[in-house]
């Protein structure tokens, strides 16, 4: 019977003995931060996701060229001579249509070389730091303000132009030839005249 009541207080002993630092942890003041709504304050160099004023962007592809994993795509068409694109905030005159501006955050490794080369700092890292999607596809950030068909109307003009200049050139090319072929015989008649 002694060894039964040895057991037991035993067995109370090592309960209060483990449970000694949640009694202590009972009485202090929680520290847990309720995430959605509170937000732990960011270090000031922070890298998160990138965001791109696309009004500022010049489509300098050198944001593009520096990144080190090829997540942000470019492509940019040459405006008429017609068009007027304006100025981005630091005064830059534009001269190109961005028709495809996309960064893929699932590859982008947050090291923010592509927000240095950027003349016009149009490419920045914000604080938002929270990317959770349920799709993959989700993550390709599309910045460019152009629909699909008007960047495919961008494209025909700006090749429809390219293919008037090229026929310009070949008639001026022509007309050079023909008048040259025509200074040729004139000199080859005169030479054959002095000759008789």
């Amino acid at each position: 019977m002694r060894q039964y009541f040895i057991n037991t207080w035993e067995g109370i002993w090592t309960v209060l003995v483990g449970m000694r630092i949640t009694f202590g942890h009972l009485f202090t003041p929680a520290v847990t931060i309720q995430y959605p709504d509170v937000k732990v304050p960011l270090p000031e160099r922070v890298r998160n996701r990138l965001y791109v004023n696309i009004d500022d962007c010049i489509g300098c592809d050198q944001c593009s060229r520096a990144c080190p994993v090829n997540c942000i795509e470019i492509e940019t068409v040459k405006s008429l001579p017609t068009e007027d694109l304006g100025t981005t905030s630091n005064g830059k005159k534009k001269a190109l249509w961005v028709t495809k501006f996309d960064i893929d955050i699932a590859k982008c490794c947050y090291c923010q070389l592509c927000v240095f080369p950027c003349p016009t700092d149009c490419i920045y890292m914000t604080d938002v730091y929270e990317f959770s999607e349920y799709d993959r596809n989700d993550l390709i950030y599309n910045f460019s303000t152009l629909k699909p068909e008007e960047s495919a109307e961008k494209k025909a003009n700006f090749e429809k132009l390219r293919l008037e200049k090229e026929a310009q050139k070949l008639a001026a090319a022509k007309a050079k030839e023909e008048a040259d072929a025509k200074k040729a015989a004139e000199i080859k008649k005169e030479d054959s005249s002095k000759t008789e």
